[in-house]
């Protein structure tokens, strides 16, 4: 199979564990691009958050940021495609965190809005890129439209969290585990899957010509869509049992060892 287009998450993906990207992975994406096959991201961060990597690899696609819920022209910055939540939706999940006390972060009109400050926001402004605005009524940020909700807490409450809420949110709300301590939700017509079939249908390219790799359950979706869909070695085994291909660990260039081995065909 020629493939035309990959796909990359970057946390725990493009990212090793110290949270850079490493020589021979930068080397290998920009090889791939240099063959004309189309290297987007797929990232569940704001555009604000991906720039420095798209600038890093010389990428030039539509990049595809909050999970699926916007997709986001590389050079131009033109909003290709974009679906929020809905108000009502967007208003539980808000009342839900805040009854539980948790820090809630909100992206609306790409602009990052927190319920507090703390360590948590502080660490997440940084993946970001967007300094945090604290909102104390709601109301306003309802109106202009969410993108998505994230919870983010210590590990064990956000798997109570998950229990908690299965049978209280509305069915237009998804939500997944981005990292083990994000509980992040958005439309339920939103994913990375339905990205990509936005990207292939915008640019002519067929599920089978794709391959995907990522290693968070919000990647599933377009791990099993992608014609080739790649778990990391560091990901979850509920992540790994639904994959074509388990390669190498985000600390092992994992990232690389799938292009020169599917794309460029070679040993490295």
């Amino acid at each position: 199979m020629k493939y035309k287009l990959i796909t990359l998450d970057i946390d725990g993906t493009l990212l090793n564990s110290a949270g850079i990207m490493t020589a021979e992975t930068v080397e290998a994406v920009r090889r791939c691009r240099d063959t004309g096959v189309m290297v987007t991201i797929s990232t569940g961060r704001p555009i604000q958050g991906a720039r420095y990597f798209i600038d890093e690899l010389g990428l030039d696609a539509p990049i595809i940021t909050y999970n699926g819920a916007m997709i986001v022209d590389a050079v131009s910055d033109e909003i290709l495609f974009e679906q929020g939540m809905l108000r009502q939706d967007a208003g539980q999940v808000l009342r839900l965190g805040l009854e539980r006390d948790t820090t809630i972060i909100v992206w609306s009109c790409n602009k990052l809005f927190v319920n507090k400050i703390n360590d948590h926001v502080n660490s997440y402004k940084k993946l970001s890129g967007e300094e945090p605005v604290v909102f104390s009524d709601f109301s306003r940020i309802l109106d202009q439209g969410v993108t998505k909700i994230i919870w983010i807490d210590d590990v064990d409450r956000i798997e109570a969290y998950k229990k908690g809420i299965k049978d209280i949110v509305n069915d237009s709300v998804t939500y997944c585990t981005s990292q083990p301590h994000f509980l992040e939700f958005f439309n339920s017509s939103v994913s990375k899957a339905a990205a990509l079939e936005f990207i292939g249908r915008r640019y002519g390219i067929r599920r089978e010509e794709m391959i995907a790799i990522g290693d968070g359950f919000n990647d599933l979706s377009m791990i099993e869509y992608a014609g080739l869909g790649v778990a990391m070695g560091n990901a979850a085994d509920g992540v790994k049992e639904r994959a074509d291909h388990v390669t190498a660990s985000n600390d092992e260039n994992g990232v690389a060892r799938v292009i020169y081995k599917f794309v460029l065909k070679t040993d490295g």
